[in-house]
């Protein structure tokens, strides 16, 4: 690891180094983790300069107060640390201090007691609409037996047709859609809470020609969609399912099953749909979950713009 000028009296110095010592040699931590621990406590030590009017020792250290500690991550944020910098800082502080804690030369339950800063929802990845059609299109499955390929286009076409969790269509019964002229599908989402959800046409046609092909008897109580020897269809097998067609129609790593949900929120909102309607669609209890989509949107708009308009 590279070495730094540290602003610390000797006992707290060598205190530190055996601290980023252990991480190596018995958490075995990563190297960049150990790296950012190493960076994090570093800065501290340099605001406790300050902060206490000299080089701090292990006596500071172990007189600090959470009021110290919020005003070193008011100093981080001030110079332009995010939350999730400022929540891995406070981590590496922790440690730090609990390991002077099991050795009797500080107390860490300042550090513990506070919390860590709100981290941001982070926004989905959906994909676009020309390369969610083109996932869950029949005629790009890469299934060699004609019926794995129908359920795996007809799974994958229930996540953005219809906005379905995976397990959700995976734990529909027999009896789901049997029926051409259905057009609202009852799905049992979080919590047992039941939603009813429009199907399109495509879909339709998606789960028809699956049973057609389908080998095994699809009774009104088992399960619809089945593994390739008869049993239950498990998630990890379409999540195998969408790696392959993430290589083969060179799509990103966010291009997963559930980015297919987050396709069909964001795509309806793009065409004029409202924040409750897609609410409802999704299950959601919360209308400030559904609202991360009008990130997205924008977002999305802003690239437009950025990549479009002649200034910008």
């Amino acid at each position: 690891m590279e070495e730094f000028l540290v602003s610390a009296r000797p006992d707290l110095q060598k205190a530190r180094q055996d601290w980023l010592a252990s991480l190596v040699s018995e958490r075995r931590l990563s190297a960049l983790t150990v790296d950012a621990y190493e960076r994090d406590t570093r800065q501290l030590l340099q605001f406790l300069t300050g902060h206490c009017g000299g080089a701090p020792g292990i006596a500071d250290i172990a007189e600090l107060k959470p009021f110290d500690l919020r005003a070193f991550l008011a100093h981080r944020r001030n110079g332009g640390a995010g939350a999730r910098s400022l929540g891995r800082g406070l981590a590496g502080i922790r440690s730090f201090l609990r390991f002077l804690e099991r050795r009797g030369l500080a107390n860490a339950a300042g550090a513990a007691a506070m919390r860590a800063p709100k981290q941001p929802k982070s926004l989905p990845k959906p994909l676009t609409a020309v390369d969610a059609k083109r996932v869950v299109s029949a005629g790009e499955q890469l299934a060699e037996e004609p019926w794995i390929a129908a359920r795996n286009a007809a799974v994958l076409t229930l996540l953005y047709g219809c906005g379905l969790r995976i397990s959700e269509a995976l734990g529909l019964p027999g009896a789901a859609l049997g029926d051409a002229s259905e057009t609202v599908l009852r799905v049992i989402g979080k919590g047992g809470k039941t939603r009813l959800v429009p199907v399109l046409p495509v879909a339709l046609r998606a789960i028809a020609e699956y049973r057609r092909l389908c080998p095994y008897h699809l009774g009104p109580d088992a399960p619809l969609f089945r593994g390739a020897r008869g049993g239950a269809l498990q998630p990890a097998i379409i999540q195998r399912e969408m790696q392959k067609l993430r290589t083969a129609l060179n799509l990103p790593d966010t291009a997963t099953p559930h980015a297919l949900r987050h396709s069909f929120a964001t795509h309806l909102l793009a065409r004029g749909g409202d924040l409750r309607t897609i609410q409802e669609l999704l299950g959601h209890a919360s209308l400030s979950t559904t609202q991360i989509y009008t990130g997205v949107d924008t977002a999305r708009l802003l690239d437009i713009y950025d990549s479009a308009h002649p200034r910008a």
